[in-house]
């Protein structure tokens, strides 16, 4: 909606400025007056053209990716430029998706560390186990929980680890990677229109469904030790995937230094409110959203506050090893990791750097206490 109603604006603006072009043609004060509307028009177009990059329609449509030919998406939808969209390194589906996921019960595992980090997922009253150490490697999991056809999400760059239903207007698609980035975010794309999404916000942004919004799921970073004491026999993604990866091995090490900032450069650089790579508890509720320094968490261990939707409440315990520290996923450095509850009920929320809520929500509440 926000693209139309630029494109709106734009549009009257480019409008006024013919106006005033016509009427310049007279004489005397009529002409020195219609100058004067020509300045402000021009002047006008310049301060919203800084702010709005054109869209199709405007005959400045940004071009189509280079490897366009790929793809079936239709590029002239979008909701940003596409310029904005970068290539990651690896081509489409260069980091493949696990589409058909293999399962054991968490008391027959030997392979996990006890401060390992996990993704836990609960849906339908189940309740499953995703170790980053693979999905690391593959970024995406295609799953199916009782009902709930589940997209299970992971960006090593932004550490936004994000649950999402993927039905889509009633319509269950599945996901993959493009090899894109947006603001060093993972962008993925449906199999069904190859339409383009933002995983942080969980939007179409390029495509025929620019604009539909996936619905996340609650899901928290845990400890292997934590899930496997509390469901032993739960059930949890194992190493066949089909793919040959260094499971248990770290690619990005060293990558979440606090003060370091990320390796393609986003907006709102910056941005110095809190360091680059500080992991905050990223919350929406309703039209607002929060970010809750682990920093703050780490010392006062829960932090309370009220909204329109009722009584949001903050936790952090240690015992989680940080993925992206050590060679060895297992060997990270003790960050903990956070719950988060809406009126005692789990809220949807993820972990991100600092840096990318800079970049992807500028307009984002600190709440340390």
């Amino acid at each position: 909606m926000a693209g139309i109603v630029t494109r709106y604006r734009l549009t009257a603006l480019v409008g006024l400025l013919a106006l005033a072009l016509a009427g310049c043609g007279g004489s005397g004060d009529t002409k020195a007056s219609e100058e004067e509307k020509l300045d402000e028009a021009l002047s006008s177009l310049e301060e919203e053209l800084a702010k709005n990059p054109p869209g199709p329609g405007l005959g400045e449509a940004s071009p189509p990716p280079s490897d366009a030919a790929v793809w079936k998406t239709d590029f002239s939808k979008h909701l940003v430029p596409l310029d904005e969209i970068q290539s990651g390194g690896p081509p489409k589906d260069g980091i493949p998706a696990i589409d058909i996921p293999q399962f054991t019960r968490a008391d027959e595992i030997d392979w996990l560390e006890k401060h390992e980090p996990v993704l836990i997922v609960g849906v339908d009253g189940e309740t499953r186990a995703y170790p980053i150490q693979i999905l690391i490697w593959h970024e995406i999991v295609n799953d199916q929980i009782g009902d709930t056809a589940v997209a299970v999400t992971f960006c090593p760059l932004c550490n936004t680890a994000i649950v999402f239903d993927r039905r889509v207007d009633g319509r269950t698609t599945s996901f993959g990677t493009t090899g894109k980035l947006r603001e060093s975010d993972l962008v993925m794309y449906d199999r069904d229109t190859e339409s383009w999404w933002q995983q942080f916000s969980g939007e179409a942004i390029v495509g025929e469904l620019a604009g539909k919004k996936l619905e996340q799921l609650p899901v928290r970073i845990s400890s292997w030790e934590e899930f496997r004491r509390e469901h032993p026999t739960g059930l949890v993604l194992n190493r066949n995937t089909g793919f040959v990866r260094d499971y248990g091995q770290n690619p990005y090490v060293g990558y979440d230094s606090i003060d370091s900032p990320p390796i393609f450069a986003t907006r709102n650089g910056d941005d110095d409110r809190l360091p680059p790579k500080e992991r905050v508890a990223y919350i929406e509720v309703g039209d607002r959203a929060f970010a809750v320094p682990f920093a703050s968490l780490a010392e006062k261990r829960t932090i309370t506050l009220e909204t329109d939707e009722g009584e949001l409440v903050v936790r952090w315990r240690p015992g989680v090893a940080s993925a992206l520290d050590g060679a060895e996923v297992a060997s990270g450095r003790d960050v903990g990791a956070a719950s988060v509850t809406l009126d005692g009920e789990p809220a949807p929320f993820h972990e991100p750097f600092w840096f990318a809520v800079a970049a992807l929500r500028p307009d984002i509440e600190i709440v340390d206490g």
